[in-house]
């Protein structure tokens, strides 16, 4: 079975800053780029009629034509090719739609001969009970994902989504590229060349052990009480729940690495434009988060400081590659020094709940449920530490993915527990004042 579609349009472009930017980390990955598959499950909604086999490949045809990134593939250059017609093969399967997801993530994209979207369809007697969807990391971000199974949700119910469809990658990468663009990526990088003017060339800079094995491991707890405590934080000061999570991993790589500047790169999402809010594409880039350690601060005195920190981060975050490799390029040559902090934070969550009401004995008790368990191991990653924070039906979920070179497992473990050490005891031992 094959879903078949017919768009209007086709095209080719540059690569947008956001692919571009993918593009580069998935080189630097291979051959274990498949780490950047991801997926989304949709269960039918009851609402829904009855889902045959054919309806549901009728509907995801609606999807990729309406969405013109899920139907564009790489091309020379690197360049987007948005193509109007082909078909991408489903499976289906009768089994648990969670190993179907993870079967169809297991290997890397075919970029230049795939489709970047795998479809999978749990069928039982006779229906289709659930819809798996796998992205290639160059046609979708979290957030475009999230906009997909929005649509393909309405397309089940309605049968149609109301509106014109958002911009394509095609769209985006001429916008770009326009005048309007150009001043965007002009102010990004005056923020990126200031900034590496003044952090460590990088964070983690000394091999301090040699892995027997894969030297690339993930180490996650799950903690309801680093979730109480995060939302409590935030609710005090005003701030968000991830600007607090920023802030504490940003101290505590200070406190691995011995440096006294610590500079982060967090994943943000970059949908500030009202007609991007929605568009099925990669949107998604580093920003350069920059906290001063220096002084006799409390955890108090560092999240007021994080706060404007984070927000030129995020500011920057929408920013040219090309621009970023040539200021790089240039910094480095006038240290004497690689300049990159090899250092990378991702809040992958869609909604942020603050409650200033959660007593300290609850909160504690909770450290006890905290698990951790070691789910990936690898042979290479574009980076040396990636802190991942996720929504977990158990707490606030919290993966550390690192160079067992410059940080080993014991290590990796110790961080995640300080973490949650640290949050539990600055929301009741230094945040009972709103900061003023």
């Amino acid at each position: 079975m094959d879903i078949r579609f017919s768009g209007s349009r086709s095209g080719t472009a540059p690569l947008t800053w956001g692919q571009r930017a993918i593009w580069d980390t998935i080189q630097k990955t291979a051959p274990d780029d498949h780490y950047f598959n991801f997926g989304r499950v949709l269960k039918v909604p009851r609402r829904a009629r009855p889902l045959t086999v054919e309806r549901a490949v009728e509907v995801l045809g609606a999807l990729v034509e309406r969405h013109g990134s899920l139907r564009t593939r790489l091309g020379a250059g690197p360049s987007q090719i948005l193509e109007t017609s082909g078909a991408i093969a489903v499976t289906l399967s009768a089994g648990d739609p969670d190993r179907l997801l993870d079967t169809l993530a297991e290997r890397a994209f075919d970029y230049a001969g795939e489709w970047p979207l795998r479809v999978g369809l749990v069928v039982a007697g006779g229906t289709v009970t659930h819809i798996v969807l796998v992205f290639c990391h160059l046609a979708a971000d979290g957030l475009g994902a999230e906009a997909a199974i929005t649509d393909l949700r309405l397309l089940l119910l309605r049968g149609a989504v109301p509106g014109s469809p958002p911009p394509s990658p095609l769209d985006l990468a001429r916008w770009q590229r326009s005048e309007q663009g150009l001043r965007v990526a002009r102010i990004a990088a005056e923020h990126w060349e200031s900034e590496y003017r003044r952090i460590p060339p990088t964070m983690f800079d000394r091999p301090v052990a040699v892995p027997e094995g894969p030297p690339v491991w993930r180490a996650q707890i799950v903690s309801r009480a680093l979730d109480l405590a995060v939302q409590r934080i935030a609710a005090v000061h005003g701030v968000s729940t991830s600007t607090v999570l920023l802030a504490a991993s940003s101290v505590l790589v200070g406190a691995v690495t011995g440096h006294d500047v610590c500079a982060m790169l967090p994943i943000v999402g970059n949908r500030f434009r009202a007609d991007t809010a929605n568009a099925v594409t990669t949107l998604s880039q580093e920003g350069l988060f920059v906290l001063d350690l220096r002084g006799d601060a409390t955890f108090a005195d560092l999240l007021r400081r994080a706060k404007p920190a984070a927000l030129r981060a995020y500011r920057s975050a929408y920013h040219d590659p090309d621009d970023r490799d040539r200021l790089t390029a240039r910094v480095s040559r006038e240290r004497g020094a690689e300049i990159h902090p090899y250092c990378c934070f991702n809040d992958m969550r869609f909604v942020d709940r603050v409650d200033a009401s959660h007593d300290e004995r609850t909160v504690r008790q909770a450290m006890k449920e905290t698990a951790l368990t070691w789910p990936l191991s690898q042979d290479r990653l574009n980076c040396r530490f990636c802190l991942h924070v996720t929504g977990e039906p158990g707490g606030l979920g919290v993966s550390l993915t690192a160079d067992t070179r410059f940080l080993p497992r014991p290590a990796m473990e110790r961080y995640l527990y300080d973490l949650e050490s640290l949050l539990v005891e600055a929301a009741f031992r230094e945040v009972l004042e709103p900061v003023g």
